[in-house]
Order: C-alpha cells, then structure tokens, then sequence
C-alpha cells in the first residue's frame, strides 16, 4: 500500500507527473495496471487547486515580486502555447496534457485552460482524457521496453 500512496504522490507533483510516477512504480515491482491507475488517480488530484487558485496565486506572485523567474516561466510557456489552443481549446488541450513530453501534462494543461476561461467540467474532462492517454502511452513503454525505466531512474 506505501508504494501505491508513494506512485500517486510522485504523480501528483509538477513537471513529474506520470512521466516519473509510472517508471518509479514499475521499478518497485508493482504491477503495471496497479502503477498505471494510481499515477491516473494522483495527477488529476491538482485539478481543482489549480483551476481555482492558479489565477490568484500568479497574480499575487507577480504583485510582490515572489519568483520572478517562475513566475516569467509560467507565463511564457503560457502566452507560447495559447495561439494553438484558441481555435481548438479542447482538442488542443486534451493532446497537450496527453503527449508525455517535458513541461506538458495536467499542470500545465490546467493552467492553460484556466487562463484561456474554460469551465470546470470542460477542463476536468480534457484533464481526464488527457492524462489517460498519457498514463497509457507511458505505461506501454515501461512495459515494452522494460530497460527504460531503469534507465531513466
């Protein structure tokens, strides 16, 4: 149970995800489907938190002048990403949070959604498909080429 909890809190945390929960949990000699539902489950647990707060949080951020770095990070990263997304918010979103690549997934991908205005259920729901797409291209890797996992950890 420790190492399920462990897998679901790795996969919680920003710019690791899945991308570092699903390997790690593979590595502990979990089960593929055990490891594959947990880091699904943990990295839709920031979804509301940051669709309510992320507005507030970078603005009060940027007011007093906390982590101008990140704070300018977030922001290019957003405005880099926003022109794709307007024409097709969800489909846009839902393969940004999908593609397991650096500085994608459900963070990020909340992010975008709350700055371009899109609704809760719409951005739960490109969240939800998003990060199973992910979860499964991840964990299809792990276990094709088990090597990898080791490698990268």
């Amino acid at each position: 149970m420790r190492k399920i909890l462990y897998v679901l809190i790795i996969s919680a945390i920003p710019l690791i995800e899945q991308r570092g929960a699903i390997p790690v949990g593979i590595l502990m000699d979990l089960s593929p489907l055990t490891v594959f539902i947990a880091s699904y489950i943990g990295s839709l647990i920031p979804v509301p938190f940051i669709f309510y707060l992320f507005n507030f949080i970078m603005r009060f951020m940027k007011e007093h002048h906390l982590f101008p770095g990140f704070v300018g990070f977030i922001e290019r990263k957003i405005q880099k990403n926003t022109g794709k997304f307007e024409k097709y918010k969800e489909a846009a979103l839902i393969t940004f949070i999908g593609i397991p690549l650096p500085t994608t997934g459900v963070w990020t991908g909340t992010a975008v959604a709350t700055f371009l205005g899109l609704d809760f259920k719409k951005c739960c729901l490109c969240a939800m498909v998003g990060a199973l797409i992910s979860a499964v291209v991840i964990t299809l890797i792990c276990v094709m080429l088990p090597g990898l996992a080791s490698a990268l950890f």
